[in-house]
């Protein structure tokens, strides 16, 4: 993980789980269904927003390390990882 957006991202993360407790507190509350799926559509989005940043983190620096190692093995793992997890969000 690239340790100089790690504050940003916790940050980012933080902002999720508030925007999460506050829909519990809308379902608590009886609030209106309309109200509480744009809320929960809002969280999406930004975990959508996080995966992407973290993807292109792990493209930049632990693929393209494999890669520029000359690694065989660890660029044949690297890329494994990133099938498996593609195929697991296909589904």
């Amino acid at each position: 993980m690239n340790r100089d957006n790690k504050p940003a991202l916790l940050n980012r993360l933080k902002r999720v789980e508030g925007q999460v407790r506050g829909i519990a507190r809308m379902v608590d509350e009886d609030r209106y269904c309309i109200d509480v799926l744009t809320q929960i559509q809002a969280v999406k989005a930004a975990l959508v927003g996080i995966e992407k940043g973290l993807l292109r983190d792990h493209l930049g620096h632990c693929i393209e390390g494999a890669i520029v190692s000359g690694d065989a093995d660890e660029q044949r793992k690297k890329a494994n990882e990133l099938i498996d997890l593609l195929e697991r969000t296909s589904r």
